[in-house]
């Protein structure tokens, strides 16, 4: 599914196409996605995007008035057109820019996500629990280290809990643990303070450097393009059950930790 750097990649697709723009219509082709979209989303139209955010694997279009809160789900994607095909099967949503782009939302699962807030959105159900961004200036590993304490949790597990930090996906999880040496399986509150901020750095750099290739194509994902993320060619655990190790040519290993699938290497990581 989607994770944070695919997101952002999808963000950073989306804001030059809608940012001080006008919406002009919405058409909802498909009203049960993972839950029924509101009818409220018919206020958008006629309101300009003031700013496209991101708040973990979010996606906030800020309007004049309200929001529209936008999740991909397991397989949605969007494409912005100036002289869009007929609507496929999949294809749910049609925001159309003034004087722009159509803006399609397709999602063939519908595990995806639309709604209207009229509030702060940070005040969301969704989103109102969440922990830090991996970019914030606030997480590092001795935050880490103290959210840890006394936590029997796998490591892996602790940091793909959203509570504790967003945007931490199976796949990136995987890679930060190895570039770390950290065993998945290790207690997370068995982990020293040096260790963590070993982990925390590789958590930001892992991120930022699929950020900026486009994330991860992995089944159905696709920037807004329609060109796929790159980052799946740099993976160096992840998938590659049996394969040598590149640090120490041992044969990577994958366990099931949390109803993931997690590679890792038995000797590089402790």
């Amino acid at each position: 599914m989607p994770e944070l750097p695919e997101v952002e990649t999808t963000r950073r697709g989306l804001a030059p196409l809608t940012e001080g723009r006008a919406i002009a219509s919405i058409t909802v082709r498909q009203p049960q996605l993972r839950w029924a979209v509101p009818s409220e989303i018919q206020r958008a139209e006629g309101q300009r995007v003031m700013a496209m955010d991101r708040r973990a694997k979010w996606l906030i279009w800020r309007l004049e008035s309200g929001c529209m809160l936008w999740h991909l789900g397991m397989s949605g994607s969007f494409r912005g057109w100036t002289d869009p095909p007929e609507p496929g099967r999949h294809d749910h949503v049609d925001v159309q820019m003034a004087g722009g782009h159509l803006i399609r939302y397709t999602d063939p699962r519908r595990f995806g996500a639309l709604f209207w807030v009229e509030g702060d959105p940070a005040q969301h159900p969704h989103l109102i629990g969440l922990g830090p961004e991996p970019f914030d200036a606030r997480f590092d590993g001795d935050y880490l280290w103290r959210l840890s304490r006394g936590r029997r949790v796998p490591v892996k597990s602790f940091i793909m809990d959203g509570r504790t930090v967003v945007g931490v996906g199976n796949i990136y999880a995987s890679e930060a643990l190895f570039t770390a040496g950290i065993h998945p399986r290790r207690p997370a509150g068995r982990i020293s303070r040096e260790r963590y901020r070993r982990l925390a750095r590789a958590i930001v750099d892992i991120l930022d450097r699929a950020i900026e290739v486009g994330g991860t194509s992995l089944r159905d994902f696709t920037v807004g393009d329609g060109t796929p993320g790159y980052f799946g060619q740099s993976l160096r655990v992840y998938g590659r059950d049996g394969e040598a190790c590149p640090g120490c040519g041992a044969p990577i290993k994958r366990e099931v930790i949390g109803q993931r699938s997690t590679f890792f290497c038995p000797t590089c990581q402790r």
